[in-house]
């Protein structure tokens, strides 16, 4: 039986190697061991060798030798595929969602929408009145991550939930980083997108889970095409596809 310490060590190597691979911390081609990794993580080999496992699933690193990987060079092709891969991932999780989402779940749906709306109206009001808006902005990231969450638990399949976790073309951590430099720069960005999870939420209470998949793509196909094209973002010659 695998020990949940083990799992969750692992977990955290696998996140942050990820996160260093994408951030450009680790280059294309560069060597990494499990020795060298554990040190860095202050960890011990096993959870790295998990993560490393993972990764290598992942397509982020090849292995060179027995204890020896180079970190894989991830083409803009690669980085448009597996930004179609998290589309339809996040569309899957909104049809199952509209299939198995309890009237407690939706309403719960509701009341997070229904902080962000206020915190959209501080938000603008601070903004004409020349105030700092950071901490009401963070609010709102945070909240808006609640209600994605609380959309993949409204799923019922963890097994969905966990491939869009390692398929993500960015970590939570650098989608929070980009999105508060986009609105800090123009605090008009993405706002707009807000209003289409009202309509997420209807459909999921109709239980036309065609719609919700389709509304989800559209908004996550959008959202992923501005971050990419953001400044510390992935380039991307468009839209993928």
């Amino acid at each position: 039986m695998t020990d949940p310490q083990s799992d969750t060590l692992a977990g955290r190597a696998y996140r942050s190697v990820h996160q260093a691979i994408t951030a450009g911390e680790l280059a294309p081609g560069e060597k990494i061991t499990e020795r060298g990794l554990a040190e860095r993580l202050a960890m011990s080999p096993t959870p790295v060798r998990e993560a490393i496992r993972r990764l290598e699933q992942d397509g982020l690193i090849q292995r060179t030798g027995p204890r020896t990987v180079v970190v894989a060079d991830i083409g803009t092709t690669a980085v448009e595929d597996l930004a179609e891969v998290e589309i339809a991932l996040r569309g899957l999780i909104a049809r199952f969602a509209a299939r198995h989402a309890t009237p407690p779940q939706l309403d719960a749906l509701d009341a997070l929408l229904d902080e962000a709306d206020d915190l959209l109206i501080v938000i603008k009001q601070r903004d004409a009145d020349g105030r700092e808006v950071d901490k009401h902005l963070n609010a709102l990231l945070d909240t808006m991550q609640r209600f994605n969450d609380a959309i993949a638990a409204c799923a019922g399949n963890a097994v969905l939930v966990r491939l869009l976790e390692q398929t993500r073309v960015f970590t939570r951590a650098e989608r929070r980083t980009l999105m508060v430099e986009r609105v800090l720069a123009d605090h008009q960005y993405g706002l707009q997108r807000y209003s289409g999870h009202r309509a997420l939420v209807r459909a999921l209470r109709a239980g036309d889970s065609v719609l919700a998949e389709r509304i989800t793509i559209e908004d996550v196909r959008g959202g992923l095409a501005d971050l990419r094209r953001a400044p510390g973002g992935v380039a991307t010659t468009g839209q993928p596809g």
